[in-house]
């Protein structure tokens, strides 16, 4: 993938007054290009639902994406030839860092647009290498084993007796929100969320969401961004929602998550600066791990420590109807959940090379993901529909964090400006 390293005073650069076009040799500029960049991503979009994961640019393009579908091996003819084109494009040694920064944003996301259209042609990526060509970063995968450690860990945390699974599992039957009550504690949840949020980031005053309960999903949550600072969030209630995932649902797809990560985005890019590729949101892209690792790390900043738990303590568990003695120790259980979210890469890596059967895979994934077998059974058509991208998670979360805690004690303020960046992930190693 064709990068540009950029130094950490990159949001510094942010800044700045946007150049003008600038011009290479042939007298194309960055804008043109950019144009033809969110074209190409709608047409691929036509070819994958889900691929476009949000889109707020004018209206007649989207038009004309749906009005002609064009096969995968055209639009890698148009994605090379962006490529040629942005590599012709000179910056000058006198542009503005953010000049370059936009080059290489480009030149990232064309290539990740490129190998996903492989993929739509048939083209069998393996794990960590699928991961590399779609969102810019090659994952480690670990033998299962060396997981062990942090399961006797939580074996000699869990109270009761039976299997660890049978005790988590009667431990989080404890935690589950009445059905009922769903609606009022995450409600509650996001305005939490929010509140702590706009403590340390302004937001636009127009900003809002639409919340909605959902079934028949793959995933726990979803954002869909719809452009001007609006929202829909959706909750899957298929199964129980245990506690404490009100607050990771509230931050991750809220504050500072998904909502605000957008909004920041249209308004830094699309309004002031009329930089037309973020008006669209590939799905497979760098773009998303820096999205979920930065919704991921966006629940510790808002709390941080103990304050989580002391306050869903005092306002979740009584909204919920619940005992919040066992509080404590849910917290000590995500942590240990935390370390062991990358056991999953090795065994997505196993199940989509055909190297583990149904069965294996399912055993694994409630032996180091601590599922129940049904849960299991749902991770699977996670996995089966999203592959690589579970990485963003995990490996997006730890490098949003170790990345925003190298630049200096303000977190907020790095962050704010993180969300509101073309910066890579290649640029948080």
């Amino acid at each position: 993938m064709r990068v540009l390293i950029l130094s950490t005073l990159a949001l510094a650069a942010a800044a700045c007054a946007p150049a003008p076009g600038v011009q290479s040799p042939v007298g194309e500029d960055l804008n043109a290009i950019a144009e033809d960049y969110v074209r190409l991503i709608l047409d691929v979009g036509e070819l994958e639902e889900g691929y476009v994961d949000a889109y707020y640019g004018p209206a007649e393009w989207q038009a004309e994406a749906m009005a002609e579908t064009e096969t995968p091996a055209e639009l890698k003819t148009r994605a090379e030839d962006l490529t040629r084109r942005l590599e012709a494009v000179a910056i000058p040694a006198s542009a503005p860092a953010e000049v370059g920064r936009r080059k290489a944003y480009l030149l990232a996301h064309v290539s990740a647009a490129h190998a996903r259209l492989r993929m739509i042609e048939g083209e069998k990526f393996g794990f960590a290498d699928e991961a590399f060509a779609l969102f810019g970063v090659r994952p480690e995968l670990r033998p299962l084993a060396s997981f062990d450690p942090v399961l006797a860990r939580l074996d000699a945390l869990l109270p009761g007796t039976g299997t660890i699974n049978q005790r988590l599992a009667a431990f989080r039957g404890g935690t589950a929100i009445p059905r009922d009550r769903q609606e009022a504690v995450m409600r509650a949840a996001i305005d939490e969320c929010k509140a702590r949020t706009l403590q340390h980031i302004p937001l636009p005053a127009n900003e809002r969401f639409t919340l909605e309960f959902v079934t028949d999903k793959p995933w726990s949550g979803y954002n869909y961004y719809k452009g001007d600072a609006n929202s829909l969030i959706q909750i899957n209630v298929d199964q129980p929602i245990s506690i404490e995932r009100a607050v990771d649902l509230g931050c991750h797809e809220g504050y500072p998550g998904h909502h605000v990560y957008n909004l920041l985005l249209e308004k830094t890019f699309v309004k002031e600066k009329g930089w037309v590729e973020m008006s669209v949101y590939p799905l497979y892209s760098p773009m998303s791990l820096i999205a979920e690792g930065s919704a991921n790390y966006g629940i510790d900043l808002a709390f941080p420590g103990e304050t989580r738990g002391q306050w869903e303590a005092a306002v979740l568990y009584p909204l919920a109807g619940l005992d919040p003695r066992g509080v404590e120790l849910n917290g000590a259980i995500l942590e240990i959940m935390r370390e062991l979210a990358r056991a999953e890469y090795t065994i997505a890596d196993d199940w989509l090379a055909g190297r583990a059967d149904r069965e294996t895979t399912i055993q694994r994934l409630m032996t180091y993901g601590l599922h129940s077998r049904a849960s299991a059974e749902r991770r699977i058509r996670f996995i089966d529909t999203y592959r690589s991208y579970i990485i963003n998670y995990g490996l997006g979360r730890d490098m949003v964090q170790a990345w925003v805690e190298a630049q200096g004690p303000d977190h907020w303020t790095t962050m704010e400006g993180l969300l509101g960046s073309q910066i890579l992930p290649v640029d948080l190693l």
